[in-house]
């Protein structure tokens, strides 16, 4: 083989080890390409998710803000924090660090809101078992009605008068939503799918007229579907039958009485939302109502 020929030769193997380099990096490459637009796509598609959880973060605080009576600085501080944050992760890069970054802002912003609505609930529950509380002033009408009554207690009817005026009374009857935390501890809530109980207050007004000792009273907790709430058990006076939900049983020393009782939503369901209605019976004889609404 002569030198052209030799020269030949290695300018041909050359060729086809570059061209089996070209192959290999275009290979190469194009899997590197692929990989990055699939990257990408998973970037885009997981902002978005953090865009959407960001989004009904901020419609949960604009119901809150709307359902508020009293204007709550600290919900719409924390609403505005929610929308810089959409704004800045809109025009963010689509990369993992910043992703990341976000995801963490969006955990603590939804831990801060559990706290400040829970916080918002307990307040305006608050407010509105203040404003239909029993205050010093109907305890002394009501007993000075009681005693008044008593005055009047003469003739042939003195039996069935007396027998009247002896019976209980209940002012001050309120219900609301309470969650019950494991410590123990109650918090008032105003939204049905946060309360676990229904917690149902009342005094029973002094009455000398009554004997004292232990005494029941009938209680019945009916939900927004017109479904008496827990036993629901039967009483019949009669030709009367009450379904009840709860018996209350004390000890009466003829002096006021305050009492609460609770009622829980039936196994593996939770309460309506809606207006719920509350009654007192006294054996068949209603003596105290009251409504309110779980939201």
């Amino acid at each position: 083989m002569n030198g052209s020929q030799k020269s030949s030769t290695a300018l041909k193997v050359g060729l086809a080890i570059l061209a089996v380099l070209f192959l290999v990096t275009a290979f190469y490459t194009s899997k590197l390409y692929n990989e990055k637009q699939e990257n990408e796509k998973l970037l885009v598609s997981e902002k978005q998710q953090v865009m959407n959880d960001l989004s009904n973060l901020a419609k949960d605080y604009d119901e809150a803000i709307a359902d508020s009576e009293v204007k709550n600085q600290d919900l719409i501080a924390a609403r505005d924090r929610i929308q810089g944050l959409m704004d800045s992760l809109k025009i963010s890069q689509n990369s993992v660090n910043s992703l990341w970054r976000y995801k963490k802002k969006y955990q603590a912003l939804e831990e801060e809101m559990e706290i400040l609505l829970t916080e918002n609930d307990r307040l305006k529950v608050e407010n509105q078992y203040l404003a239909t509380s029993l205050d010093s002033t109907q305890v002394q009408l009501a007993e000075r009605t009681m005693f008044t009554d008593s005055l009047l207690v003469q003739n042939t009817e003195l039996a069935g008068v007396v027998k009247d005026a002896a019976a209980l009374q209940t002012v001050g009857l309120v219900g609301m939503g309470v969650l019950e935390r494991a410590s123990g501890k109650q918090v008032p809530m105003e939204r049905a799918r946060r309360s676990d109980k229904i917690k149902v207050c009342f005094t029973v007004a002094k009455n000398m007229l009554t004997e004292a000792g232990d005494k029941e009273l009938y209680v019945q907790v009916i939900d927004p579907m017109n479904n008496v709430l827990g036993a629901n058990d039967q009483m019949q006076f009669d030709d009367q039958v009450l379904n009840y939900s709860l018996i209350s049983r004390f000890n009466y020393e003829n002096r006021n009485l305050n009492i609460c009782e609770y009622v829980s939503p039936s196994e593996d369901s939770k309460f309506e939302a809606g207006r719920y209605k509350i009654n007192v019976f006294n054996n068949k004889e209603l003596i105290s109502s009251s409504e309110f609404t779980l939201k």
